[in-house]
């Protein structure tokens, strides 16, 4: 992979873990500034299921910001877009749509067919 290349994944990664992080902050704010009190039942439980809800997208969050920072800690080490797998170059197409993949589409491809084959 070119230097250009490499220099437009970093700063597509830094992007997105900053995007990342504000999400993630905006919803630990949504949760706690959520100190109304309910007296109806219906409406405590709309509220607990919003947190749960939101609980999810956090955890979301969470991971992605790890992904993000393990791309980025490639890209330090000179590993970043080769395959895992095979050890083959990642294309830039399917960096481009998935920046943080460790797999080359054709090992992708392969991993998914087993875990479908797993599921049967």
């Amino acid at each position: 992979m070119e230097q250009k290349d490499l220099d437009h994944f970093r700063k597509l990664l830094n992007e997105m873990l900053e995007e990342a992080q504000q999400k993630g902050d905006a919803t630990l704010d949504d949760l706690t500034d959520n100190s109304e009190m309910f007296a109806d039942p219906a409406d405590r439980a709309t509220a607990e299921s919003d947190r749960a809800f939101t609980l999810r997208i956090r955890d979301r969050e969470r991971k992605l910001i790890k992904k993000i920072r393990s791309a980025i800690a490639r890209l330090d080490e000179g590993s970043y877009g080769i395959c895992d797998e095979c050890g083959e170059d990642i294309g830039v197409a399917r960096l481009e749509a998935r920046p943080v993949t460790k797999l080359c589409i054709n090992c992708k491809s392969k991993q998914e067919e087993d875990e479908r084959q797993r599921a049967d």
